[in-house]
C-alpha cells in the first residue's frame, strides 16, 4: 500500500492530466481516426523541441527557457535556404547544417551569461527570449532591404523593409515526414521523423552513460562539490546550454518542415513555454527530466490541445471556452513547478542551516 501510495504521490501530474485528457475526449466526442491523426502529427512535430530539454536539467541550470534562440538559429537559416531555393531532403538537411553554426553561437552566448546568473537562470532565459526576439524582429522587420540588401519579391513586403508575415515553405514542406509513410485509415505515421525522435532519446540515454555526462550529472546534484572534484563547472554549464541549443535548432525545422508555413515573427514565440509545460505535465520537475516524461508529457499536454476546443463546444457552448483552458494549463504547470521549485529549494536551505546550527 505504501509503495501504491509512493507511485501515484511520485507520478500525480501525469496521471492527473491523463484523467483530464480523458473527461476531454469524452466530451469531445471526436472521431477516433480524427483524434489519432491529430495526435500522430502534433507527437511527430513537437517531440524533438521537448527531448532538447533535458540535458540543460540533467546539468542543474533547470528548464532552458533560452530554447527559443535555437529556434531563431533555426528559422533563420530556413529564412536563407529559401531566398536559395534548396528543396527537398537534401535542402533541409544543408538548412540543419546552416543552422547549426548559429544555434552553437547563440548557444555559447546564453552559457556565458547564465555563468553570471547561477541560481536564477530560468528567469534569465526567459528574459533572454524575449530580448532575442526583439532582436530577430528589427532585424528582418526594419534592416532587411534597407542595411541589409535582400531583393526576394516572394519573401519581402512590397511596400515597405522585412520579410512577409507568411512565407511558404513548399519546397521543403513534408520532406522528412514524406520519405516513409505508413497509412492506417486516413492517419499518416511519419515513419522517418519518429525514427529521427527515436534516434535523438537513444542518444541522449547513451549520453547520460558517457564521463561528460556523468559530469553533467554531477554538477547538477551539487556544483561546490562537482567543482572541488575537478569538473569545470562553467565550462560543462556552457556545453549543455550550446548541446540544448543545437537540437532546438533542428527540432524547429522538423516542426516547420511539418506545417509548411513560417510564421515569420511568432513562429518561435511559443516554442519554450509549450515544450517546457509538455515536459513538466510528463512528471518532471526542475531538477530531473527523463526521456520517457518528456514523451509521455508531449503525447499528454497535445492530446488536451486536441480535443480542449471541441469538449468546451460540447460543456459550454464555445469553443474558446476550450482555447483559454489549454493556455491557462500551458502557463499554470509551469508557474506551479517554479513556485514549487523555490519553496523546496528555500525548505532544502533552511534544514541545511539548522543542520549546521545543531
Amino acid at each position: 500500500m505504501t509503495q501504491v501510495k509512493r507511485l501515484i504521490s511520485r507520478n500525480a501530474v501525469p496521471l492527473l492530466f491523463g484523467i483530464v485528457c480523458l473527461l476531454g475526449v469524452y466530451f469531445a466526442k471526436m472521431p477516433g481516426q480524427f483524434l489519432l491523426m491529430e495526435i500522430v502529427k502534433r507527437m511527430a512535430r513537437n517531440s524533438f523541441l521537448v527531448l532538447s530539454l533535458i540535458i540543460p536539467v540533467a546539468a542543474g541550470m533547470g528548464l532552458n527557457f533560452g530554447i527559443v534562440l535555437g529556434a531563431l538559429a533555426g528559422q533563420i537559416a530556413l529564412i536563407l535556404s529559401t531566398h536559395w531555393e534548396w528543396s527537398g531532403i537534401g535542402g533541409l538537411v544543408l538548412t540543419a547544417l546552416l543552422a547549426t553554426p548559429l544555434a552553437v553561437l547563440f548557444g555559447f552566448l546564453a552559457g556565458m551569461l547564465l555563468n553570471k546568473a547561477k541560481g536564477r537562470e530560468m528567469i534569465t532565459g526567459m528574459v533572454m527570449g524575449f530580448f532575442a526576439n526583439g532582436l530577430y524582429q528589427f532585424v528582418f522587420l526594419f534592416l532587411v532591404g534597407t542595411l541589409i540588401p535582400f531583393d526576394n519579391p516572394r519573401l519581402r513586403i512590397s511596400t515597405s523593409p522585412g520579410l512577409r508575415n507568411t512565407i511558404d515553405l513548399g519546397r521543403i514542406k513534408g520532406t522528412l515526414d514524406g520519405i516513409w509513410e505508413v497509412r492506417y485509415g486516413f492517419t499518416k505515421f511519419p515513419m522517418v521523423t519518429f525514427l529521427v525522435i527515436a534516434v535523438l532519446a537513444l542518444a541522449i540515454w547513451a549520453f547520460f552513460r558517457t564521463k561528460l555526462g556523468q559530469e553533467f550529472r554531477a554538477i547538477g546534484q551539487d556544483r561546490h562539490i562537482a567543482g572541488v572534484a575537478g569538473i569545470s563547472v562553467d565550462r560543462n554549464r556552457i556545453l549543455a546550454i550550446i548541446i540544448s541549443t543545437v537540437l532546438a535548432a533542428w527540432g524547429q525545422l522538423i516542426f516547420l518542415q511539418n506545417i509548411g508555413t513560417l510564421n515569420t515573427y511568432n513562429s518561435h514565440e511559443q516554442v519554450g513555454t509549450f515544450a517546457i509545460a509538455a515536459l513538466l505535465i510528463g512528471g518532471a520537475t526542475v531538477t530531473k527530466a527523463t526521456i520517457g516524461q518528456a514523451l509521455m508529457g508531449t503525447f499528454l499536454f497535445h492530446l488536451l490541445f486536441a480535443v480542449s476546443p471541441k469538449a468546451g463546444q460540447t460543456i459550454f457552448g464555445s469553443a474558446q471556452v476550450g482555447e483559454y483552458f489549454r493556455v491557462f494549463v500551458a502557463y499554470g504547470i509551469i508557474a506551479i513547478s517554479l513556485a514549487l521549485h523555490a519553496w523546496q529549494s528555500r525548505s532544502a536551505a533552511k534544514a541545511k542551516l539548522e543542520e549546521e546550527t545543531a
